[in-house]
């Protein structure tokens, strides 16, 4: 694996030289955008908007617009907007781990030291396993400040970059019901839980989407087209709502048994 960022961690006093490693990949298959008529490959092209003339990525700057004119600002300038920041993962404290809402998580990054911070990288994890806490902090990556957490994955330290509050949109917004339950229909729906919950076992989910539609590609390779499967999801009625749920019970004993 190539490291994506080089600094250090900060906790108190402590410092720990580090790289960081992209904990995730994306695993969508690599399609190309076509001309529907013939075929052919859909390409882009920066463009100067004057001249209309390509621009080489050596030649392309990045700007702030400001009034009608564009601040022009060099790699330098990123960095100098903090330093420290860019150069540092400073933790500013400590939460337990089941204080954080899963909607913030964002992207995973696995932590390794560099030389001489292996002793100071193995008391930051072990302390960090044995407590069951995460480490709040922030720090600047390819000219973005990010908020993140960082906890222990296997034998790894890992840094989870999360949402700013203000990133996150109101739900207010979106008109929920509140619609009245009744007693028994919610004891029922907590049974069904109840029969559902089981230690999470990450071997157990796969990505089948993707081996599903390599097949209809090699399928049209050889001329074979599929007929697709009909499917639609129909909203349980409120009447219905007790006997749906008592067949799902039911179904998910059979499956146990």
């Amino acid at each position: 694996m190539r490291s994506i960022w080089n600094g250090s961690i900060s906790f108190g006093l402590v410092s720990i030289p580090i790289k960081l490693f992209s904990g995730s990949e994306d695993r969508k298959l690599d399609l190309d955008m076509l001309d529907s008529h013939d075929g052919a490959r859909i390409r882009y092209k920066r463009v100067n908007e004057d001249t209309g003339k390509e621009v080489e990525w050596k030649d392309i700057v990045k700007g702030y617009k400001k009034d009608d004119t564009y601040i022009v600002l060099e790699k330098e300038d990123f960095e100098n907007a903090n330093m420290k920041k860019s150069k540092t993962i400073d933790i500013e404290q400590f939460i337990m781990e089941d204080e954080v809402s899963d909607v913030l998580f964002k992207k995973p990054y696995f932590i390794k030291p560099q030389k001489g911070g292996e002793k100071s990288y193995t008391l930051l994890r072990n302390a960090l396993k044995k407590t069951e806490k995460l480490g709040v902090a922030t720090f600047v990556m390819r000219q973005k400040e990010h908020l993140s957490l960082i906890g222990v994955y296997e034998n790894a330290l890992v840094l989870h970059v999360i949402r700013f509050e203000d990133e996150i949109r109101d739900t207010g917004e979106l008109e929920l019901p509140n619609t009245k339950i009744a007693k028994k229909e919610l004891d029922m729906a907590i049974s069904l839980i109840d029969q559902y919950t089981e230690e999470f076992n990450f071997a157990k989910f796969k990505d089948v989407y993707n081996e599903q539609l390599l097949k209809i590609i090699e399928s049209k390779a050889t001329g074979k087209t599929s007929k697709a499967e009909k499917f639609e999801s129909k909203p349980t009625p409120a009447k219905d709502l007790m006997a749906q749920l008592k067949a799902s019970l039911k179904k998910r004993e059979k499956q146990a048994s």
